[in-house]
C-alpha cells in the first residue's frame, strides 16, 4: 500500500471511528505531501461516512453516532476543501439539492454538494426539511437540468415521489432529470417512484451524474452496479 493510499485509509477510520483531531491532522499531511485533496474527500472522508451509514442502516450506529462522526469529517473537509482542483468547464450544470420535507438529517447532503461543486456542477442547495414545491419551484427558477433529494429517514421518503408527482401534473416531467439517495433508498424505490436515478453514496456522485446528464459518456455507457441510471 502506498503513503498516499494509506493516508486515505487512516482518514475513513478517523471518521468512522469520530476522532476530530486525527482527521483533522491527517488531512493536513495530504495537503503538506501533494496529495489530491478531492481524492482524499473521496477515498477517505466519504468513504468514513459511507461505512457510518451503512452501520447506521443495520442498526448498530444512531445519530448521536452519526453526527459525531460527521464532526470528525468536517474538520478534514474544512483543511481539504481550499486545495481542490477544481474542473475548469465552460459551462456547468445546475443542480438544486435539499433534504426532503421531515428530515434535518443534511450530513450527507452537504458532502455531497462539496464534491459536486469540485466536480464542476454549479449547486443551489435548498438545506433540508424542504418541501416537495420547493424542488420544483427552485429547479425552474434556476433552470436546473438535475433535483437531487436525500433522506435518511424511511418516514420521509414518500416525499420524493411527491416531487415527481408535482412535475408530471405540471408538465414537466421531461424538464429535468430527478436522482434521490440516502440511508434508506435504494434502486429498487427509485424505479418505483418514477426518478432517473439513483445515488448510492457521495463518493460516486459526481462522476454518476455526469454520465445521467450526458456529460463524457452516455448514461446507457456507464456501467453502473450500486448506482444506477434508470430506464
Amino acid at each position: 500500500m502506498s503513503k498516499e493510499t494509506e493516508l486515505y485509509a487512516e482518514l475513513s477510520d478517523a471518521v468512522f471511528n469520530m476522532e476530530d483531531d486525527e482527521a483533522e491532522k491527517l488531512a493536513v499531511e495530504v495537503v503538506q505531501s501533494g496529495y489530491d485533496a478531492y481524492q482524499a474527500i473521496e477515498q477517505g472522508l466519504a468513504k468514513g461516512m459511507d461505512r457510518a451509514g451503512k452501520l447506521f442502516e443495520q442498526g448498530d450506529y444512531f445519530v448521536p453516532e452519526l453526527v459525531l462522526c460527521s464532526d470528525a469529517m468536517y474538520r478534514g473537509l474544512e483543511v481539504l476543501k481550499p486545495h481542490i482542483r477544481t474542473d475548469s468547464v465552460a459551462v456547468k450544470p445546475k443542480v438544486v439539492i435539499g433534504v426532503i420535507e421531515g428530515d434535518t438529517h443534511d450530513i450527507g447532503k452537504n458532502l455531497v454538494k462539496i464534491m459536486m461543486e469540485a466536480g464542476s456542477f454549479d449547486i443551489i442547495d435548498l438545506g433540508r426539511d424542504v418541501p416537495p414545491l420547493e424542488f420544483v419551484e427552485a429547479a425552474k427558477r434556476e433552470r436546473a437540468a438535475l433535483i437531487c433529494i436525500s433522506t435518511l429517514m424511511t418516514t420521509t421518503m414518500e416525499g420524493m415521489e411527491k416531487v415527481i408527482h408535482i412535475l408530471n401534473e405540471q408538465g414537466l416531467r421531461d424538464q429535468f432529470k430527478v436522482v434521490v439517495g440516502g440511508g434508506p433508498v435504494s434502486a429498487s424505490y427509485a424505479r418505483k417512484i418514477g426518478a432517473d436515478g439513483y445515488a448510492s453514496n457521495a463518493a460516486e456522485a459526481v462522476g454518476f451524474n455526469k454520465k445521467l446528464l450526458g456529460i463524457g459518456q452516455a448514461p446507457e455507457a456507464a456501467g453502473l452496479t450500486e448506482t444506477v441510471i434508470l430506464p
